[in-house]
């Protein structure tokens, strides 16, 4: 048998960008998430008339997190490692989500990566009223994606080198890449999993389903969703990784952002609490 060799064009965007990131050294961290308050919330906001993906939520919390630990909203600046240069990381003033996405470009299925800015202070709407924006069959042919379709028309010297050079200077990379990486699969069967997105933390979210969790010593179902953070050990280490995490899962899990008010039932950990700093999708629409 004969194997078909094929020319990829619509995915060179993607193997560009896994050639640049074979530099980082991801490390990969993971905690379930109780989405009790979020979901509650969901259901407050239907009855409003207004739908929230889950992705939306985690996008708010990684706004507010990433603020409180401007340490992990970083990157290596361009051009180190090398042999007479001194190890520098470029912090970024403003949280900017690079969000993945599954979507067809011009007949193939694609992943993009669509950025959502100002996360540090954007409302749960504004960030819902962006992600709806690419919901569609047809966000490919958004302005914001023109560049992915360039990318794939140039040869490919040309493209490797627009590609790196978009990345190659730090005041415009969160307008380029984003400061974080969000992806979502929870739409499929999928508990977990772990990318490096490219950016000094990535979020991986899979799906919410009902586990049995103990509660004042009882065992009750709770809907719980398993979060991954993958992080570049060139940015930070693993116990600011795991802040950033442990922030984030209480984030989520105290989730109150005062438009409704909301009976998220008994939790031990006290979720009625105000979010607070803690120490030191694909799809992304579900």
């Amino acid at each position: 048998m004969t194997p078909t060799v094929t020319v990829e064009r619509r995915r060179r965007h993607t193997l560009y960008f896994l050639e640049w990131a074979a530099a980082q050294r991801p490390v990969h961290l993971d905690t379930d998430i109780d989405m009790t308050r979020v979901q509650a919330h969901r259901a407050a906001a239907r009855d409003h008339g207004r739908r929230y993906s889950v992705v939306s939520y985690l996008l708010y919390a990684a706004g507010r997190v990433l603020d409180r630990h401007p340490q992990a909203n970083a990157a290596m600046a361009p051009g180190w490692p090398g042999l007479l240069r001194r190890p520098r990381t470029v912090r970024f003033d403003g949280v900017t989500a690079k969000l993945a996405l599954d979507r067809p470009v011009e007949g193939e299925r694609t992943v993009l990566s669509a950025l959502v800015p100002g996360l540090e202070a954007a409302s749960l709407r504004e960030i819902q009223e962006r992600v709806d924006r690419y919901r569609g069959e047809q966000a490919a042919e958004l302005p914001e994606f023109r560049g992915v379709r360039t990318l794939g028309r140039l040869p490919v010297p040309l493209g490797r080198a627009a590609f790196a050079a978009a990345l190659r200077d730090p005041r415009r990379r969160a307008g380029v890449f984003g400061t974080v990486s969000v992806s979502s699969l929870g739409h499929r069967s999928v508990d977990g999993f772990h990318s490096a997105g490219g950016t000094a933390v990535t979020l991986c979210a899979g799906r919410v389903v009902d586990r049995a969790v103990v509660r004042d010593g009882v065992v009750v179902p709770a809907p719980m969703m398993r979060l991954g953070l993958t992080f570049d050990h060139r940015v930070i280490d693993g116990a600011t990784a795991a802040d950033v995490l442990s922030d984030l899962r209480h984030t989520l899990e105290a989730f109150d952002d005062g438009t409704w008010a909301q009976d998220p039932g008994p939790d031990s950990r006290g979720a009625a609490s105000a979010p607070r700093p803690l120490g030191g999708l694909e799809q992304g629409t579900r």
